[in-house]
């Protein structure tokens, strides 16, 4: 009985899609919560559409996420809750209710929304096993953030909060 090399090319590469370790996977340190998260897809999907909501921005001298307000200088405790926050934002108000005509835009939101909403559900598990501490530094810092938010017009904050997104996926980059 002769056997087909298939099965086993198939096989193999089964194996090698399991044991290879993905580069483009970044691990957060989020104080005692640890999730990680391909990083590069998402930073990769934004970079598809930035130019084109940046465009849309016309409120270039605000900003909602302020670097060395909010980002910047965070314990590590509070990175997870402050996180968990920001994605909620993010999810809740401004990838449902960005309007635009563009389809390939629509889709990209689309699955930079389910790509959070991964990473929200991590952190909502790191909550439940009480290692997302929520301590006042990160409730005052989110609050700065809704409230720069909550100033401006719902679709230009919508707008603004989208084309800013570079900014916090800086942050969660060089988030050890």
């Amino acid at each position: 009985m002769k056997v087909s090399g298939l099965p086993l090319c198939l096989l193999s590469a089964v194996f090698y899609l399991f044991w290879t370790p993905s580069a483009s996977l970044k691990t957060l340190h989020l104080g005692s919560c640890v999730i990680t998260t391909n990083l590069q897809e998402i930073q990769n999907g934004f970079s598809e559409i930035q130019a084109s909501v940046q465009a849309r921005d016309g409120n270039v001298d605000i900003r909602i996420l302020r670097k060395t307000e909010s980002l910047q200088d965070m314990k590590p405790t509070d990175q997870c809750c402050f996180l968990r926050h920001l994605l909620r934002l993010y999810l809740d108000r401004v990838f449902k209710n960005y309007q635009t005509p563009d389809h390939h835009t629509l889709r990209k939101i689309s699955t930079l929304a389910n790509s959070f909403l991964t990473i929200k559900k991590e952190l909502r598990l790191c909550h439940a096993h009480m290692t997302c501490h929520c301590g006042e530094d990160a409730k005052e810092k989110f609050s700065q953030i809704l409230s720069h938010f909550e100033e401006l017009e719902p679709q230009a904050a919508v707008v603004k909060a989208l084309s800013e997104l570079d900014i916090l996926l800086r942050w969660m980059e060089e988030t050890p």
